[in-house]
């Protein structure tokens, strides 16, 4: 009985997934009619049929599977985000990068928490993990935004690269608030800081490290005893990048990221893939990533509480606007405006001003919240939801027209 109920289990399980991938096809030929990313295309679908509404995708946030294709799925993003980024323009930009990515969290945490304090009327501490919380960008989002959106390299890979270094100083942030916010500890900014460059030492040692033997088994030109199966050498060390550096109390998603920044600049290492190669490995790398944002975007929006954001609506989106359009802006100016080494143009400011798309990651942090009960668990997670689907629907829909009225957009090679 009990191994019938595990099938039946195991069959629904299937048909959702084969119902996704049908969704995702679909949704993808929408996006591309629209010429609009497909991300947003994936969440609005996921909302369609989700268990509030027609009901063919039903799975709970908290279940092994859903977090399993979440973590999976966010480390393939990621790595698909680091093999197309380039060593020689972040070199350019790693002030930035790194500003934006620590202090620029903080920056976005405390003014998103003084929204909610004096819109809401909540205490403080409550504020400040929702604003904590929501205050890491999604690198689930903005990798396949830029991979069909042609901007300048600069500042694509700018604003990817602080979407997958400030998830770590997300979490560390809204756990020190959570340990104070549930009277289990007090906030202690050295142990915060030394947190912070022990999981990205950490996470970037066991990336680069992976990424360097891998290159030389499926790329060296005496050593390549795997060339002819990059793609499952290189979907198995995504796998142990983030659970190598999981184990090391790391951040698993800038190990992945790091990853593929290694892989995808082997030239600069010396080392080269033979041509046919190294197109059959793109070609798998881009079907594996479109394959995972179908999930975790259908997953996503299928997972939007209705009834839950309408409890603080009117308040949530006033604190929603603050957080996009004055928290990102003073974030951004503060943080990459002084960076006399990237010399950013006005322009170039105003377009990373609106590239903050919020999504996996603080949905994550949101569910957790729930999960351990923290103060002001509902009021977070509703709002987390609004600035996932207004980012999301608003500005990732909107990115190429920003970047033809700023002269930002290049030609497609």
């Amino acid at each position: 009985m009990e191994s019938s109920a595990a099938v039946e289990t195991a069959k629904q399980i299937v048909q959702m997934v084969g119902t996704m991938l049908a969704l995702g096809l679909f949704s993808t030929l929408v996006a591309k009619k629209a010429k609009i990313p497909d991300v947003a295309v994936f969440l609005v679908m996921g909302m369609l049929v989700g268990p509030q509404m027609a009901g063919w995708v039903n799975i709970p946030s908290d279940s092994p599977f859903n977090q399993g294709l979440l973590i999976l799925g966010a480390s393939y993003i990621l790595f698909d985000g680091g093999a197309s980024l380039r060593l020689k323009v972040l070199s350019e930009v790693w002030i930035t990068i790194t500003v934006i990515s620590t202090i620029g969290v903080l920056i976005t945490a405390l003014i998103t928490a003084g929204a909610a304090y004096y819109i809401l009327h909540i205490p403080f501490i409550v504020a400040l993990l929702l604003g904590s919380a929501i205050a890491s960008t999604d690198p689930a989002t903005l990798v396949p935004v830029f991979r069909q959106v042609p901007i300048q390299d600069r500042v694509a890979q700018t604003v990817m690269s602080e979407s997958a270094f400030n998830d770590a100083m997300g979490a560390i942030v809204t756990f020190a608030v959570l340990g104070v916010a549930m009277g289990s500890g007090e906030f202690s900014l050295s142990h915060a800081l030394i947190d912070l460059l022990k999981q990205s030492f950490l996470g970037i040692l066991a990336g680069g490290i992976l990424g360097y033997l891998v290159a030389l088994l499926i790329a060296h030109k005496s050593h390549n005893h795997l060339a002819e199966f990059a793609p499952v050498v290189t979907l198995m060390a995504v796998i142990a990048a983030y659970m190598i550096a999981d184990a090391l109390q790391a951040s698993g998603f800038m190990a992945v990221f790091v990853f593929g920044i290694v892989i995808g600049n082997q030239d600069a290492f010396g080392l080269a893939m033979v041509h046919e190669e190294k197109e059959k490995l793109d070609n798998y790398v881009m079907t594996t990533a479109l394959i995972m944002r179908t999930f975790i975007f259908i997953l996503l929006g299928a997972q939007v509480d209705f009834g839950l954001m309408n409890q603080y609506l009117g308040g949530g989106l006033l604190v929603v606007l603050v957080f996009m359009l004055v928290a990102r802006p003073v974030t951004v100016f503060l943080c990459a405006g002084p960076d006399q080494r990237a010399k950013w143009s006005r322009n170039e400011l105003l377009f990373m001003c609106w590239t903050r798309e919020t999504g996996v990651i603080p949905g994550a942090l949101a569910g957790m919240l729930v999960g351990v009960k923290a103060p002001g668990a509902p009021i977070i997670a509703s709002i987390t939801f609004m600035a996932i689907l207004m980012t999301i629907l608003i500005q990732a829909t909107t990115t190429a027209w920003l970047g033809g009225q700023l002269g930002l957009l290049i030609e497609k090679k």
